[in-house]
């Protein structure tokens, strides 16, 4: 009532029916607001195209819009793993790097998505103008692991396929290559 009672007096006007709500109800407008951002079927959204900024090794950005590869997990851009000679490398900033370079070898990229994270982020399957899955390479490639929380081992062969050849993480000690996993800052392994 202070505001309202401030802005009479100030300028003879009663303030905006915004500026009038309390806190508390402001708060629980936008977490409604919120909630229906985070509800809204993104599957049902139409796939954005356009040319990909790479954020990190399991995010790309298109058209202003964050997307989280679905089911990928890489490295965080500071984090270190060990190469063949047991030396330490930025397995992260490799990542994201390799995910750049196969992104600008066919653009544009089109993102089909499945859903929101708990960032509010979109999350997403994405493909080269070339048809390639990105999403799949990463993992194939050793560039990321295969969260298969989220998808029930969908992208299990490809990371088979990295740990059979020896690709990016899984070529110094591939039983212990899930310590590069996001999160983790040691090197020991704890999975």
């Amino acid at each position: 009532m202070t505001r309202i009672k401030s802005a009479v007096a100030a300028g003879g006007r009663r303030a905006p029916h915004s500026a009038r709500l309390g806190s508390a109800s402001t708060r629980t407008i936008g977490a409604v607001l919120a909630a229906l951002l985070m509800t809204h079927d993104a599957g049902a959204a139409e796939p954005i195209i356009g040319q990909a900024s790479v954020i990190d090794g399991d995010t790309i950005e298109i058209a202003g819009e964050r997307v989280q590869l679905n089911s990928v997990d890489a490295p965080e851009e500071w984090q270190v793993c060990l190469d063949e000679s047991g030396a330490d490398y930025r397995c992260g900033k490799e990542s994201a790097s390799a995910l750049d370079a196969f992104l600008s070898a066919s653009r544009p990229t089109r993102c089909e998505f499945a859903g929101r994270d708990r960032y509010g982020r979109f999350v997403g399957t994405c493909f080269r103008a070339d048809g390639k899955d990105v999403n799949r390479w990463l993992i194939e490639s050793g560039n990321a692991v295969d969260r298969g929380t989220d998808n029930k081992g969908l992208y299990a062969s490809a990371q088979q396929t990295a740990k059979s050849n020896g690709a990016g993480i899984w070529r110094a000690q591939p039983e212990h290559a899930c310590a590069a996993r996001v999160g983790r800052v040691n090197r020991k392994p704890s999975c």
